[in-house]
């Protein structure tokens, strides 16, 4: 095996795929050093997976509700190891991809664990033991995160599990504890929930889903509860207690310490990056708050050593570890690539409705001092959203009052994670509420909203 490369990527989820199949387009020899399945956790674990078990949710959700569409359907049986066996078949297909990508490149996979020993080599620890050094003047590291475990609940993958072990469970629990409502417990709370589990979500903040716009959280929270889920804020989980057939968790609430048992609990509160035993401290490569420190082009204090993705600072999102890796290896390979704009990073939630959000929230351009037009259009009045019977949500756009600069958008409602790149483009270009509006949207859609939303906000919308 090829011993010498020009670039060598540790980690092949959604950054270092993708930094080493651009990497081998602009003519950089590269290898990428896996120790799992290709693709990551994204692949195999996160990103596509969930989605296929939300879209058997969403499935489910068709079927709850067929009178509504003129259908009359008898008792829907949940056959959950089929809708278990169904997300793994996904993945496994998006990961072959992967290879077949690798082999189109010409990429060198190297299976097992990756280390730094000294800068331009990595030491390859193989399953047998057994270990080669490979050499490369370029080494980016991507190793990406893992579900983070808090003290005295620590995740065991039975009583208490992670996403990984919530995806892959031999049968439907009865009831869950989902501890956490970011994007992870927010999709798995409506998933349990819509195939019949009794979910509990509790959140140690004032709200569910607590970095998205106020009006975001606060709508998707009576939805939820609309729907059976119960959801305890202001909450926090002090101590859990394994049981014979399940957990029981002590509580603390606003109102005084709730006791509530469940079969599971689904520990949700984030994730920490992988940075362990991979040669960081023998090389000196600098850390902060459990991140490598890079500089805009992802390079570390040390000449040759770069590090991308959810072990660098900014959102643990797929799509952002992409575009880092591409930023990252354009520059190696001498180009001159605009730095990554991290206010411009879209965030998408896949339960139904769907969250889509990017830019400012509302407060944060007021406490950024720009005075600014707030506009919003609800799907009710959404002649396409009425036909497919997803009123539910809302475009909300913000704008900056002087200039017309496009702040921000926040979304809920169906399919809106598809509608919020018009957004993202829109920024990119530095497009203003009024071209916006100016803008022809295809009648009937879900995307006139975007429209309708711009319009609210200087005065001049026409269905509301």
């Amino acid at each position: 095996m090829e011993k010498n490369y020009d670039l060598i990527v540790i980690g092949s989820g959604p950054g270092g795929y993708v930094a080493a199949i651009r990497a081998s387009q602009l003519g950089l020899k590269t290898a990428v050093v896996e120790r799992e399945n290709l693709g990551g956790i994204c692949l195999n674990w996160g990103c596509i997976p969930t989605k296929a078990l939300l879209k058997s949710a969403e499935v489910m959700d068709y079927f709850n509700h067929a009178s509504e569409y003129g259908f009359h359907v008898g008792d829907v049986k949940v056959d959950f190891s089929a809708i278990i066996k169904r997300s793994r078949d996904v993945a496994d297909g998006m990961s072959r991809g992967i290879q077949f990508l690798f082999r189109k490149n010409r990429i060198q996979v190297l299976k097992g664990f990756g280390k730094l020993i000294k800068p331009g080599e990595v030491q390859v620890t193989y399953d047998n033991g057994s270990a080669e050094v490979f050499s490369a003047p370029h080494i980016i590291i991507a190793t990406g995160g893992r579900a983070r475990s808090l003290p005295g609940m620590e995740i065991d993958d039975q009583k208490i599990i992670g996403y990984r072990k919530a995806m892959t469970l031999s049968s439907l629990p009865k009831t869950m504890l989902i501890m956490g409502s970011g994007a992870i417990g927010t999709e798995f709370a409506y998933f349990y929930n819509t195939l019949g589990t009794k979910v509990t979500v509790i959140e140690y903040l004032d709200r569910i889903l607590p970095a998205e716009d106020e009006d975001v959280s606060k709508q998707l929270m009576r939805i939820f509860k609309k729907n059976g889920i119960e959801i305890l804020t202001s909450s926090k989980v002090v101590e859990v207690y394994k049981q014979e057939n399940g957990v029981k968790a002590k509580i603390e609430t606003p109102t005084g310490v709730l006791t509530l048992e469940a079969d599971v609990l689904l520990s949700a509160v984030g994730v920490v990056a992988n940075l362990e035993e991979i040669g960081l401290d023998k090389l000196g490569v600098k850390t902060e708050n459990g991140k490598i420190k890079v500089n805009e082009y992802y390079q570390t204090n040390v000449p040759g050593i770069y590090a991308i993705g959810d072990i660098v600072h900014g959102p643990a999102l797929a799509h952002k570890a992409s575009a880092e890796g591409i930023i990252c290896v354009e520059k190696i390979a001498g180009h001159h690539p605009e730095p990554l704009d991290y206010n411009n990073i879209p965030n998408c939630v896949y339960c139904q409705p769907e969250v889509a959000s990017v830019g400012y929230t509302e407060q944060k351009a007021i406490a950024a001092g720009y005075q600014i037009k707030v506009g919003k259009f609800p799907f009710t009045a959404s002649g396409k959203a009425s036909a497919a019977g997803k009123k539910e949500g809302f475009v909300k756009v913000i704008f900056d009052a002087k200039y017309g600069e496009f702040l921000g958008a926040h979304m809920l409602g169906s399919n809106v994670t598809e509608m919020i790149a018009e957004v993202v483009t829109a920024r990119k270009l530095e497009t203003t509420g009024h071209e916006i509006i100016k803008s022809v949207h295809p009648h009937p859609t879900m995307s006139e909203a975007i429209m309708e939303a711009a319009a609210d906000a200087y005065g001049e919308v026409i269905h509301l």
